[in-house]
């Protein structure tokens, strides 16, 4: 395939089946967002959000772009703006990757750190109080914009529905700003209303109700349900441990090659779960954001 731009490469990744042993022998294929060009499912998200502002008359040539951000987004907006030719600044919480971080700089985004115990809050009220300060700024801020769920209702979803063409019994996915689940999980509930989502968490995040707390799973887990949830008809919600979603992540590099992150690792477990209480041969999808290579100074693969 030959491509003239780097953002032609986002989207349209690989649906794999996974090689393991499974309940019920449940089929759970996860969808390999690492194959986007900036390495996670976050391409989509950032090149969306920009496409969105431009459309909308908030960005001009001119603009600076400014996001509040775990990681991923921060690089597909990076991304995204680098070939806008838009300078960006992201408000990063200190404790995520760096990994991330130093990518997001090589694409030229200028990074501001918050403190880690003022969480993705902290970096909102950071991103809000420059964009104040600087003329002619944009906040794209993912966390409440339509366009998050919108790009995965109108991306992810329908790849996910073409390249698999049987019924979907189950929807198993992580939430961090909650758009890729909400956007997919609309769409595939458009399809076949039977379709079972489920969205997956780590221990400190809020949605069962627990305390918050920090976790070292990165990428999923929220300080606030996410807007997007509000109209959506959320099946279930399942909290994963990080040992859990760690232990996949060691596993699935072993006996399947697959090298992916903690919120993959929770996917898989809480996959696993929900095989259970499926009809046996049933088909379950999941996704896998990211993988391993920006958190390998995280000890990822250290039981």
């Amino acid at each position: 395939m030959l491509i003239h731009h780097i953002q032609e490469a986002i989207g349209n990744t690989p649906l794999l089946e996974l090689p393991i042993t499974t309940p019920n022998h449940v089929h759970i294929y996860a969808k390999l967002e690492m194959f986007n060009p900036g390495g996670s499912i976050k391409d989509r998200l950032g090149e969306s959000l920009l496409a969105d502002g431009i459309r909308r008359g908030l960005i001009t040539k001119h603009t600076t772009i400014i996001e509040p951000t775990a990681g991923n987004t921060g690089i597909g907006v990076a991304l995204a703006a680098q070939s806008r030719q838009l300078p960006v600044i992201l408000v990063v919480p200190e404790k995520f990757s760096a990994e991330k971080q130093t990518l997001m700089q090589a694409l030229g985004a200028k990074l501001v750190n918050t403190p880690s115990a003022e969480g993705i809050q902290g970096a909102i009220a950071k991103a809000k109080a420059l964009a104040a300060d600087i003329p002619d700024s944009y906040v794209p801020m993912q966390f409440t914009n339509p366009a998050n769920p919108g790009t995965y209702f109108h991306t992810l979803g329908p790849e996910i529905s073409h390249d698999l063409r049987e019924p979907i019994a189950a929807f198993v996915a992580g939430a961090g700003s909650g758009g890729t689940f909400a956007g997919v999980a609309a769409y595939l509930k458009s399809q076949d209303p039977r379709t079972q989502v489920i969205v997956v968490e780590p221990e400190g995040s809020i949605l069962n109700g627990g305390p918050a707390h920090a976790h070292r799973t990165e990428g999923i887990g929220v300080e606030f349900t996410p807007p997007f949830f509000e109209h959506l008809q959320i099946d279930d919600t399942l909290t994963i441990s990080d040992n859990a979603a760690f232990a996949q992540v060691r596993a699935l590099a072993q006996q399947a090659g697959l090298l992916i992150g903690s919120s993959s690792g929770a996917a898989v477990a809480a996959s696993l779960q929900v095989a259970t209480r499926l009809p046996a041969g049933s088909n379950l999808v999941t996704i896998f954001p990211d993988s391993s290579e920006r958190y390998l100074s995280e000890a990822i693969y250290q039981a």
